[in-house]
């Protein structure tokens, strides 16, 4: 705690961003074989024998639990209250945070508000006078008391957030029955690439089957919602050819979760084809800033730095740098918005298609490959500590040697332009962790 009062003098000059935001298990069910022995058999009586084989058939055809399986998915989500317990007061609240100020504002449930993207996202929308309503399930991927913290932030700009999970049918109908919304930013995800290994169950939970969930629930409403959602750059995979671009080839994901979000592009085209749902994905290049996600590099290399602890800096085989496309928080909002004002209405009605529907994908990135020993570098300068590192080669865990996004679409139809170097972004969130981890003094230090 010695070293934050001269970090935090360091960084006093700098201006305060949007970011600052005042084993494959057998069935448990064990069948041994039963042996009568001839002798044996008179003994058991008719009424025992259909009883005995009542008992077998019983077991055979109960469908096997799963305990490994069902302990990872409760580490993972919240246990949601029943809609029809929430009663009026619940439903009043959410009406309130979806209103927008003026007649022409958006009305716009965002997944996944508690989430670093998801948070920034809806303040950004609440300022310019759109409604917005969140809804997060506080899994416990990362510390849940950094998505409580947004969650207050949010609070105080006078947006709600629904304690909840996609997969929840009932709960997101009570939503789509409550607030007219005009449009959906999909945000939540089960994020993380090396985590897969861990759990790869709660990709799929999340991803595919909560993306699933979402469409359906949009489907069906009328008007039905245009959609913005959050894909990946982890799509391009084992893609060799640089910068990548949305014409790409996409098919060799390099781990389960880009499998899950190239899914989700192609369930996304499927419910634009089939419902007439209007639908834009934009894929994320490696994005920063304060209240940023505690399993990001720059994140945890921050920590470590400021603890003395080592950290691991890997390499690829032949010696040459691990490299990131990393993208600002800021100039990501202003793509996610961007998106939401071009996005065009939805044709469908009632889950039917009434006429061609908008499908669009893009980049988000900053076009400026860092390498991972520059990033270190410039957090030494920030920290003013000096790092202990140590070099190793890239394990095989679905992490690719480098990003580079091409944001000539996103510039042309969009007008993005990402204007916020690594050094000044990095900046911010040394001020945003100094401050926010210091001030509570919290056991990560």
């Amino acid at each position: 705690m010695t070293q934050l009062k001269p970090i935090l003098t360091h960084l006093d000059a700098i201006p305060s961003t949007p970011g600052k935001f005042k084993p494959d298990k057998s069935s448990p069910y064990s069948l041994y074989r039963l042996r009568f022995h001839p002798t044996l058999f008179p003994r058991f009586t008719l009424w025992s024998f259909l009883f005995i084989c009542f008992i077998v058939l019983f077991f055979f055809f109960s469908p096997p639990t799963n305990p490994s399986a069902g302990s990872n998915r409760r580490s993972l989500k919240n246990t949601v209250s029943p809609p029809a317990a929430l009663g009026p007061n619940w439903e009043r609240r959410v009406r309130a945070s979806a209103r927008p100020r003026s007649k022409t504002g958006f009305t716009v449930l965002v997944t996944g508000a508690a989430g670093f993207v998801g948070s920034h996202v809806s303040l950004a929308l609440k300022r310019r006078g759109d409604g917005v309503l969140g809804l997060d399930n506080f899994n416990h991927y990362y510390d849940v008391g950094l998505k409580k913290a947004r969650m207050g932030l949010l609070e105080r700009s006078g947006i709600y957030i629904v304690d909840g999970d996609l997969n929840d049918a009932v709960l997101l109908k009570k939503l789509f029955d409550a607030v007219a919304f005009t449009h959906v930013m999909h945000m939540a995800a089960q994020a993380g690439v090396r985590y897969a290994m861990q759990n790869p169950g709660s990709y799929v939970h999340s991803n595919i089957a909560g993306f699933v969930s979402l469409l359906e629930a949009c489907k069906m409403a009328n008007p039905q919602p245009s959609i913005v959602w959050a894909s990946s750059s982890s799509v391009y995979g084992l893609n060799s050819k640089v910068p990548f671009s949305e014409k790409d080839r996409t098919d060799q994901p390099a781990s389960l979760y880009a499998a899950t979000k190239k899914a989700g592009e192609e369930i996304a085209h499927t419910y634009n084809h089939i419902h007439g749902l209007s639908i834009t994905g934009l894929r994320f290049f490696t994005v920063y800033g304060p209240w940023g996600r505690p399993d990001m590099a720059y994140f945890f290399f921050t920590k470590d730095i400021l603890r003395g602890k080592e950290i691991k800096i890997f390499e690829t085989s032949d010696h040459g740098s691990v490299a990131r496309d990393f993208t600002y928080i800021d100039d990501v909002v202003k793509g996610c918005l961007a998106a939401l004002d071009t996005a065009k209405k939805s044709t469908g009605s009632g889950g039917k298609k009434k006429g061609v529907a908008q499908l669009r994908i893009y980049n988000l990135g900053n076009t400026k490959p860092v390498p991972v020993g520059r990033l270190v570098s410039i957090l030494e300068k920030l920290l003013k500590v000096k790092a202990k590192k140590k070099v190793l080669q890239m394990p095989r865990n679905g992490d690719v040697p480098f990003t580079h996004a091409n944001i000539t679409l996103a510039q042309k139809e969009l007008g993005y332009k990402p204007t916020t170097d690594l050094e000044i972004g990095l900046k911010k969130f040394v001020k945003w962790y100094v401050n926010y981890y210091g001030s509570k003094k919290k056991s990560a230090w």
